[in-house]
């Protein structure tokens, strides 16, 4: 595990990141994404992201937002959260019941 404070490596100009490296950095693209439908721009392109991003001075990776934003082409986040729903759905829930007494 990284330590507190350290940052993911950066993959070279045109190189795609690491599966694992979308994981580490994924959330903070989704998060620009979101805010930026919220702030009234149905569909943000990379650019938009990166000026969020860099707003607060969080590292950029621009295959990460393309990615991210190629994926979501012709969706509205409406339906993408609905989508999700409905696969969470299959994944049960509950906790498991308590130590017998």
């Amino acid at each position: 595990l990284a330590q507190a404070g350290s940052r993911a490596p950066s993959t070279p100009t045109g190189a795609l990141p690491s599966p694992l490296q979308l994981v580490k950095m994924g959330m903070k693209y989704c998060a620009a994404y979101l805010m930026a439908v919220l702030a009234g721009n149905d569909s943000p392109s990379p650019g938009d992201l990166q000026k969020i991003l860099e707003s607060v001075e969080a590292e950029y990776d621009s295959s990460i937002a393309e990615k991210l934003v190629s994926e979501l082409e012709g969706k509205t986040v409406h339906e993408v959260v609905a989508a999700g729903k409905e696969k969470l759905k299959g994944f049960g829930g509950g906790g498991g019941g308590g130590a017998g007494v």
